[in-house]
């Protein structure tokens, strides 16, 4: 039985359960379809039209003349929801409130002094980010939380979480008290069923004795790491010299305990981040090809995440992104926060990507944004993509330039 004479057959009823879309272009989480093919196009004599339920539910992309009536004709792409791998949900009221280009450690230092204030002003910027990002077309986020500021939040269940309960402590004689702390932030995320694990923040602010007691508990969890964001980060770890060593004498943390490992920041720690049951290295814009090759040896479930226009906002730089995209790893994208990106749209990193890196297919983009981000999170059993039973949301881009890169004004906005 096909599809059209199952729309034919029952057409009148259908009206009322299904949605039926087309646009110049779609793209289905794996692959670019083109929504008006034209001779000698890669889908010649189809034309994609992507079947919903009324809930958004995903029942078929099929031929537009197996679609029968009522279709909705959209200018632009269509894409699943995006996958936001890296947010900090809870500095949102930091926005336009650090300035940009101070360097990693002068940005840290800002947020530890910036980040206490009332709970409403907090509360009403975690309400006003999430609905940026809900209308923008995010429909999951891996959120970074180290308090139950965006609980609340998230309590509503428009956007899906994974929420990352951070832990960090360079005195090794807190480590367990640590533990429980994150425990009960965590036990609060998961009886509201939002998923949650205890990460580390980044290899140089967590002990070792720390490291173990997270291993624990990494169990089927994803964990995120911040990784490898400076030089001097390796340095601490290599020679125990660096920067480093000045940021923790004015924040009064002894380092007596610390002896230096000869390795990388990622190699040091890699005997316990290994033991996540899949993991996400953000920034890395320091790694080198043998890290990225330690790390892919011990930890094939491994993704890489970039989040270009916060490396931009705080040191003017791009990510390791062609070094990445040469070892073949899971690339995955993030907007990072507020305090350190002008917005919550993953557009617009996708914008800043195509500005440096031009020759990257926006199909592979997409599908870093999509599918790649939905198994980070775990959760490509219903989103990243344009395959039945699944309910991903479905994203229109407008305004794509002739060649399929975005421009300037291009927009991205939820249709489903």
């Amino acid at each position: 039985m096909s599809f059209g004479w199952f729309f034919g057959l029952f057409g009148l009823h259908l009206l009322y359960m299904y949605q039926k879309f087309q646009s110049d272009q779609v793209f289905t989480g794996t692959k670019l379809l083109d929504g008006r093919p034209r001779c000698g196009s890669m889908n010649e004599g189809f034309t994609p039209i992507i079947v919903t339920k009324e809930d958004g539910t995903i029942e078929d992309i099929v031929n537009k003349e197996d679609a029968g009536d009522d279709i909705q004709q959209l200018n632009g792409l269509l894409t699943p929801g995006f996958v936001n791998a890296h947010c900090h949900l809870e500095l949102s009221h930091l926005k336009n409130v650090i300035p940009a280009h101070t360097g990693l450690q002068e940005f840290v230092k800002q947020i530890v002094a910036l980040r206490k204030v009332d709970e409403h002003v907090i509360a009403d910027a975690i309400e006003k980010a999430e609905d940026e990002m809900f209308q923008n077309g995010i429909v999951a986020v891996g959120d970074i939380c180290n308090t139950l500021d965006t609980l609340e939040q998230k309590l509503k269940h428009r956007i899906a979480y994974y929420s990352f309960v951070e832990l960090y402590d360079l005195d090794p004689t807190r480590a367990h008290d640590k533990i429980i702390a994150g425990i009960q932030i965590q036990n609060a995320f998961q009886e509201n069923c939002i998923r949650a694990s205890l990460v580390p923040h980044a290899p140089y602010s967590v002990s070792f004795n720390l490291w173990k007691l997270l291993a624990e508990h990494f169990e089927s969890h994803t964990i995120t790491l911040h990784n490898q964001e400076t030089k001097d980060e390796n340095d601490f770890f290599q020679t125990k010299t660096g920067s480093f060593l000045g940021m923790y004498e004015r924040t009064k943390v002894s380092l007596d305990f610390f002896e230096a490992t000869g390795l990388t920041s990622v190699r040091s720690v890699l005997p316990y981040f290994k033991k996540a049951h899949r993991s996400i290295l953000v920034h890395s814009s320091f790694t080198s090809v043998e890290d990225i090759q330690a790390v892919q040896k011990e930890m094939p479930n491994s993704f890489w995440c970039i989040c270009a226009n916060a490396n931009q906002y705080i040191e003017q730089t791009m990510p390791p992104i062609e070094l990445l995209r040469s070892q073949k790893v899971n690339i995955v994208m993030g907007t990072d926060s507020y305090a350190s990106n002008w917005s919550l749209n993953m557009l617009d990193e996708i914008k800043t990507i195509q500005k440096h890196l031009p020759q990257i297919p926006l199909e592979e983009l997409l599908g870093w944004a999509t599918i790649n981000g939905a198994k980070a999170l775990q959760m490509d059993k219903g989103l990243g993509s344009f395959e039945k039973g699944k309910k991903p949301g479905i994203v229109l881009i407008e305004g794509l330039s002739n060649e399929h890169k975005v421009l300037e004004t291009t927009i991205s906005r939820r249709i489903v």
